[in-house]
């Protein structure tokens, strides 16, 4: 039996603020679970409050209803063994790449030896042996992007939530960097929660695909993605999911 690693449990969130004297509410009641493992991604239009419940369940905010539970434990902070990589790399302009990537490591106090050992082994994991000394405003945004996803493996996460973190990236480097997440997360076996609003590079990262309803965001339904890996975009069942997916939204 699958072990559950994450459960949302009639989470809702209200903003502080009101219109025309009604409660604003970026999320409605919103009940799914996640597990060992697994690739998960939560999918919607813009301003859906994917990125809100995505804060949720990462302890960033606190729902207004309902609880996340993580390895059945309620989440109510951050926790280091969760990590969030957004779409924004963040990275420091005065480190070099080697010196991001141990950044985490760092604050974890460990010694230089060995986090300079860990950092270069994710290094090489993402691709940028021989860039470990440039510093990101030698990077292209792909790059930054390998770097940032360096720097989360390497404190070695439970789980790692994803806000977004290729829609910045043109369409041939965001088709690249999905290669290579799905492969590290082949290697890995890391649990991960990936936001996006893109259908095609949902139905090629997730093993299921929670479909959000515009804002108060809630899941319309969840899809279970059964497409063998490495998948082929333009394959006839790839394409089947995808309209099945659309067609959600039609609704």
């Amino acid at each position: 039996m699958e072990k559950i690693k994450i459960s949302v449990e009639n989470v809702n969130k209200c903003f502080n603020k009101k219109i025309k004297g009604q409660e604003v509410y970026a999320l409605d009641i919103v009940n799914f679970t996640v597990k060992q493992g697994e690739f998960f991604c939560i999918l919607g239009p813009s301003g859906c409050g994917k990125s809100t419940l995505l804060n949720v369940m990462a302890g960033f905010e606190r729902p207004t209803n309902g609880k996340v539970l993580i390895n059945g434990q309620e989440v109510l902070e951050p926790n280091p063994k969760y990590v969030t990589m957004f779409q924004d790399n963040a990275l420091f302009a005065w480190r070099s790449v080697i010196d991001n990537v141990a950044y985490g490591l760092e604050i974890q106090g460990i010694e230089e030896n060995q986090r300079k050992s860990i950092a270069m082994k994710y290094i090489r994991l993402v691709g940028l042996l021989g860039f470990e000394d440039k510093h990101p405003s030698e990077l292209s945004g792909g790059m930054k992007q390998r770097v940032q996803l360096a720097r989360t493996l390497a404190v070695n996460p439970d789980i790692i939530f994803m806000d977004e973190p290729f829609g910045a990236l043109d369409p041939i480097t965001r088709d690249k960097l999905q290669e290579e997440l799905i492969r590290i997360w082949q290697e890995e076996k890391k649990t991960i929660v990936f936001v996006t609003h893109n259908v095609s590079e949902a139905v090629a990262l997730a093993d299921r695909v929670a479909i959000m309803s515009s804002s108060p965001g809630s899941i319309r339904k969840i899809i279970d993605i059964n497409i063998q890996r490495p998948r082929v975009k333009f394959s006839s069942e790839f394409l089947r999911l995808e309209e099945e997916i659309f067609e959600e939204f039609d609704k």
